[in-house]
């Protein structure tokens, strides 16, 4: 048994500029946990796989490719591979979200993607 707390996790650097931390990882799944602060999004990319979002806490803005939905704890998104996506925190409370990503990318798909994020900045 492995017990985490994602708050005694580090976090990642990330184009972002958000609290990201790695909660869980092996060959086959990722999960981060994202906190955003009030204003805070992620910038608009997509991703070479599939994942989906699950609001842990508060309330926020959910884009998946051209559609835009208000979300809400206990709300869970897909968003499929090549689809750009983003969330923002538009509420003046905090808004956790996992993103869970199956499967866990390769090191090539993550540079790939932050590349790719770089160019949007």
């Amino acid at each position: 048994m492995n017990l985490v707390n994602y708050k005694k996790m580090n976090t990642v650097k990330n184009p972002h500029h958000v609290d990201a931390r790695i909660i869980h990882e092996n060959d086959f799944t990722q999960v981060v946990h994202i906190l955003l602060k009030p204003g805070e999004e992620l910038i608009k990319h997509a991703a070479p796989i599939d994942l989906f979002f699950y609001v842990l806490e508060g309330a926020g803005i959910a884009e998946i490719g051209d559609k835009k939905l208000s979300v809400f704890q206990d709300d869970l998104i897909n968003s499929p591979k090549n689809i750009p996506h983003s969330l923002h925190n538009t509420s003046n409370a905090d808004f956790r979200v996992l993103v869970v990503k199956t499967p866990k990318p390769s090191g090539l798909q993550n540079k790939i993607a932050l590349q790719n994020i770089l160019k949007m900045t």
